[in-house]
């Protein structure tokens, strides 16, 4: 039998902590969001275009999302498909689509707005710990994207 190493042990991974975590949120939303009429894609998208005071190209929403167009295209396509954000060319570069909500999508944030606390709720945190866990994911998320 070879010696303990226990840092290759499955349960001292970090990465796999993460992942766990990230699956479970993930689940969790499912039923919050079925109410909604949206995927977790969708709703992602969908904080990104609540928090707009104009327009998006896709590319501003793929760098917000980390998503390639490949990947978002087709979700912009459904949120149109549902009315809750229409696609257009920009009139001053026709390369680039512009992303905007409808007056559906905007009504549909007010419907949204309790979801992140249920969801705290769900995970058994209050908001400050949410906060804290935010600060301290981000900061993980933005220093290993600096060392690559």
């Amino acid at each position: 039998m070879a010696d303990r190493l226990p840092q290759l042990e499955l349960g001292n991974q970090l990465c796999f902590a993460l992942y766990g975590a990230s699956r479970a949120a993930i689940r969790a939303y499912g039923p919050e969001l079925a109410e909604l009429g949206l995927t977790y894609p969708q709703y992602l998208t969908m904080l990104v275009l609540w928090e707009a005071s104009e327009p998006l190209t896709v590319g501003d929403i793929g760098a917000r999302l980390h998503l390639d167009s490949g990947t978002l295209t087709p979700l912009l396509k459904r949120l149109e498909d549902l009315g809750l954000a229409t696609r257009t060319r920009d009139r001053a570069d026709e390369r680039r689509v512009l992303i905007a909500l409808t007056e559906r999508g905007r009504e549909l944030r007010a419907r949204a707005a309790e979801v992140p606390l249920r969801l705290f709720q769900r995970y058994g945190i209050d908001l400050e710990t949410a906060r804290e866990l935010i600060r301290d994911l981000t900061a993980i998320t933005e220093s290993l994207q600096a060392s690559t």
